[in-house]
């Protein structure tokens, strides 16, 4: 067989294996000082920047695509280049992919912390970033089929289809939930409202996880767990079932994030079937990565990359078996809004995820730069402690996830609730305290493999261009024995392309259309009516500060949350929101019911000094509320892109909404006077006490033949 030589681009591997480990420390760095702030909250020191508002999704931003991003990318430009025997199609646009990724992150951190935010939970990054994002993508994806189209090996492995079904799952997800009016450079709302926007939001952010956290990691384990074993994967027919069950059953998931909402009762069954459905093709995955080490245990003893992946795999298992028991309705009335949740996501997110990326940092680095691992002991130390990081991060939260849903339930003998909110906070403290001992551990280990990687790339050079023989042409195929069926497609990766987007679409169509489409399905409320000028702008101010990161807006039918917070939630309360706001956490109250409930200088005061009127809150001040202004000359266009996306203001009310804005900010300034509280109309925290005081109200105190008949019900 004629060969030539050609050579691998470990440049760019080495770029994003570097970045890989940048990210993954400041990432880890904003979460350990978020966390810290859930027991010290003066650690905000009274600056916008630095409230757990902005810091929670710049963590989560961070972690996700900047952290585990560049880490799907180290390991795919790596492993697609050898296992198709195949240089990367084109190195430029290698290279615009590493620095326009490096970009987008340096954006989205700037703008979180600013305050440019959706206010949808791990899409909050603005229109122009997420155009910058979508290109980038683009980007990629040409560079990565090309590599394959162009590849030296008849049949595309495993590790490739996980490759291709992400890079088209994400484009559709993030294009879906993309959509947006702007106003403004960094100024946008979501095309989508309430229960749409609630449906389309978790059908992507569940899959975010499945598709950016998960698929591309499966990729990444079955060509670097062999590869570190050297031992063969298990069952290539178990990989072929993982593969198209997970892809098709995943996308379906999204509603068991809103089980008891107001999303319609058929919606919510789908995420829950499928959600269980999907524990069979997860372990599926789970047991071929740890069956491929049948045999191998004692150097899983002596390795530390194995043990890295070892338990990467296992915390992969642990967290698809949990994923499904939280899915079901009668769990989910138990975890939803705890901290359960939270340790659900962080088993997965530092056990799966972060382990795995540690393991091929291990292997990786060492080979591209032609030389050993500095230190085998700081390996060990760093496994150890990372994995107890886990257990002192884990362990905590899900006491407290329990504790709380054990106090908010509580009633006393004579049917009242037992506890007020605020104890339920100050009660899981010294949880939140153990939390923080486990992510500063799990930061450490972080830094000794750091410390380890410099130490080793100093003794080493890197082989920049690797040199590898590889056939001319692809070589004669062997027909002695009858291929598998699935070999047709292995050979045809645009076909494995498109079927990817055909078995991930299937789902989203029948979950999302018929939300839009039929009516009956998000029905009206009469006595709801648009928000004012002053309670957009108050609205905006709440999704620029995070306060959805820590309230919900969501009363689920649940006797404590009903006399807790008032009537349950409706659909149609929401028709207005562009985005909505149910939330997904309640470390503070649920605020659906909170407009009348206390007078305007009560809000003043709790946002100027949270501890002043709740001794012991958690929650941070907002004393830069009281001194800026909003931007009126942004309230025409705000109200043209309302009614643009269908809210019904009457025609010609951009021009005079300013002048009821003032009325309004008026009254308000009025009643803050009253209590010797002198601000201006126009101020922050006007708006802000002004949408306060609308939620919840329109329906609030109607009586039962104000709703329809369907929404009337308990």
């Amino acid at each position: 067989m004629e060969t030539q030589t050609i050579y691998y681009d470990n440049k760019i591997v080495r770029n994003f294996a570097f970045a890989t480990a940048l990210w993954g420390v400041v990432g880890m760095l904003v979460g350990l000082y978020a966390a810290l702030q859930m027991v010290w909250p003066q650690l905000s020191f009274d600056f916008a920047p630095t409230t757990f508002g902005r810091l929670r999704p710049l963590h989560t931003n961070a972690v996700i695509f900047a952290f585990v991003g560049n880490g799907i990318f180290m390991g795919v430009y790596y492993s697609l280049q050898r296992l198709c025997k195949a240089r990367m199609w084109s190195d430029m646009a290698s290279k615009i992919h590493f620095w326009g990724w490096q970009a987008i992150i340096v954006a989205a951190a700037v703008t979180l912390l600013a305050g440019y935010t959706t206010g949808k939970e791990y899409a909050e990054l603005e229109w122009p970033i997420d155009i910058a994002i979508t290109l980038i993508w683009v980007v990629f994806g040409l560079n990565m089929m090309m590599t394959i189209v162009k590849r030296k090996e008849h049949v595309i492995y495993v590790a490739i289809w996980f490759y291709i079904a992400t890079w088209i799952t994400v484009a559709m997800l993030h294009i879906v939930n993309s959509f947006e009016y702007p106003i403004a450079l960094f100024k946008s709302y979501s095309y989508y409202a309430g229960v749409q926007d609630a449906l389309v939001q978790w059908w992507y952010g569940h899959n975010a996880v499945a598709f950016f956290l998960t698929t591309p990691y499966l990729g990444l384990m079955y060509y670097f767990l062999p590869k570190a074993a050297n031992r063969p994967i298990y069952s290539y027919r178990l990989s072929i079932i993982h593969f198209w069950a997970l892809i098709f059953l995943y996308i379906w998931a999204g509603p068991h994030h809103l089980l008891y909402t107001s999303l319609p009762d058929w919606a919510q069954s789908l995420g829950v079937v499928f959600s269980i459905m999907l524990i069979a093709p997860s372990w599926g995955g789970m047991i071929n990565g740890l069956f491929t080490l049948r045999g191998a245990w004692d150097k899983v003893k002596e390795d530390p990359v194995l043990k890295f992946m070892v338990v990467a795999v296992t915390a992969y298992g642990m967290a698809t078996l949990e994923g499904p028991l939280l899915s079901l309705k009668n769990v989910n009335a138990i975890a939803h809004f705890t901290d359960w949740i939270v340790a659900h996501v962080h088993v997965g997110g530092l056990g799966w995820n972060g382990f795995l990326t540690f393991g091929i940092l291990y292997w990786l680095i060492p080979r591209i730069f032609g030389t050993k691992m500095y230190s085998k002991k700081l390996m060990n130390a760093h496994f150890w402690i990372g994995t107890l990081g886990i257990l002192f991060y884990a362990i905590p939260l899900y006491w407290a996830g329990f504790t709380q849903s054990l106090m908010w339930k509580s009633f006393t003998d004579d049917g009242i609730i037992q506890y007020r909110f605020l104890e339920t906070v100050t009660n899981i403290v010294p949880m939140y305290a153990l939390r923080a001992l486990g992510g500063l551990m799990y930061l450490s280990g972080a830094l000794i493999m750091v410390y380890n990687i410099f130490k080793t790339v100093k003794t080493g050079v890197l082989v920049a261009n690797e040199a590898a023989q590889v056939p001319v042409a692809l070589p004669a195929e062997k027909s002695a024995n009858r291929e598998h069926w699935h070999r047709w497609i292995e050979k045809r990766p645009v076909q494995m392309l498109v079927a990817s987007l055909v078995v991930v679409a299937i789902g989203g169509i029948i979950e999302l259309v018929p939300t839009f489409l039929i009516q009956s399905n998000v029905p009206t409320i009469a006595a709801v009516k648009p928000y004012t000028p002053l309670e957009l702008h108050g609205r905006d101010i709440y999704l620029k500060e995070g306060c959805y990161t820590c309230h919900s807006q969501m009363i689920r039918p649940f006797r404590d949350e009903i006399a807790r917070y008032g009537e349950y939630s409706k659909a149609g309360e929401f028709v207005y929101d562009h985005p909505f706001q149910w939330g997904s956490k309640r470390t503070g109250p649920d605020l659906a019911r909170i407009g009348g409930k206390y007078p305007d200088s009560w809000h003043y005061n709790h946002m100027l000094e949270s501890q002043s009127i709740s001794p012991g809150s958690i929650m941070p001040n907002y004393p830069w509320l009281l001194d800026n202004t909003i931007d009126t000359t942004l309230t025409p266009k705000m109200i043209r892109a309302m009614r643009a996306l269908g809210v019904p203001y009457e025609e010609g009310y951009d021009l005079k909404a300013n002048e009821d804005l003032m009325v309004q900010g008026n009254a308000i300034t009025d009643n803050l006077a009253k209590d010797k509280l002198q601000t201006v109309p126009t101020s922050e925290i006007v708006a802000l006490i002004a949408y306060l005081q609308r939620m919840g109200t329109d329906i609030k105190n109607q009586a039962p033949d104000a709703l329809p008949a369907k929404e009337s019900k308990e």
